[in-house]
């Protein structure tokens, strides 16, 4: 499957084969492909930007990830304690009780800057703490977002030329190369459903 760039950080958990994993996902500066194990199951957890874990940095995380040691079937090991696997129904339970127990941190300087509104810090403070927190820069952020959304745009059936004026790219060879890097199909192939599995988000999938 062809693994679109993203500016958040999950939790990831599949069986297969009878056996339970876990892991922790970084951000994603560019399309990768990735593996589908096949007879597995997934259930991932997508965190809002500006939340990291406590016990690692979100740029340690960034292009990679951490597999999760001590999985059973029904709990997993983070941050020094074991917690319920989630299922789809629950991961919003989950997610509070990590945010609780403070293994999850939202950080409100980068809430701010994300909302728009204005800080008392110089702009390179921000974007220190904002590279500190999510892995990324601003700028990236930008431009993986825009690529997502053209993708979407284009799967629907919107026209290249259309996506272009909506999201404000220079031209249309601006959007082939953001959608080269970031999503790894061109325009026609996302408008036709061609070039394989694709994950754009979560709860969004298209195929072939």
């Amino acid at each position: 499957m062809t693994s679109v760039a993203c500016v958040r950080w999950g939790l990831v958990f599949w069986e297969q084969a009878g056996r339970a994993h876990a892991a922790v996902t970084g951000p994603e500066t560019r399309t990768t492909t990735a593996p589908v194990p096949e007879g597995a199951t997934f259930t991932g957890i997508d965190f809002a930007i500006g939340t990291s874990l406590r016990f690692v940095s979100t740029p340690e995380l960034t292009d990679g990830g951490i597999v999760l040691p001590d999985t059973a079937r029904r709990t997993f090991r983070l941050d020094g304690r074991r917690w319920a696997t989630p299922g789809p129904d629950d991961a919003e339970a989950l997610v509070a009780r990590l945010v609780r127990a403070g293994v999850v941190v939202p950080d409100p300087l980068v809430a701010d800057v994300l909302r728009g509104h204005r800080t008392d810090v110089s702009g390179r403070t921000v974007e220190r703490r904002f590279r500190a927190v999510t892995g990324l820069t601003r700028g990236a952020v930008r431009q993986i977002e825009r690529a997502r959304a053209a993708a979407r745009l284009l799967a629907a059936g919107e026209a290249a030329g259309e996506v272009v004026a909506k999201l404000d790219y220079f031209d249309e060879p601006h959007l082939a190369r953001a959608l080269r890097s970031y999503v790894g199909r061109t325009a026609g192939q996302l408008r036709a459903g061609a070039g394989g599995a694709i994950a754009l988000d979560l709860d969004q999938r298209l195929t072939e």
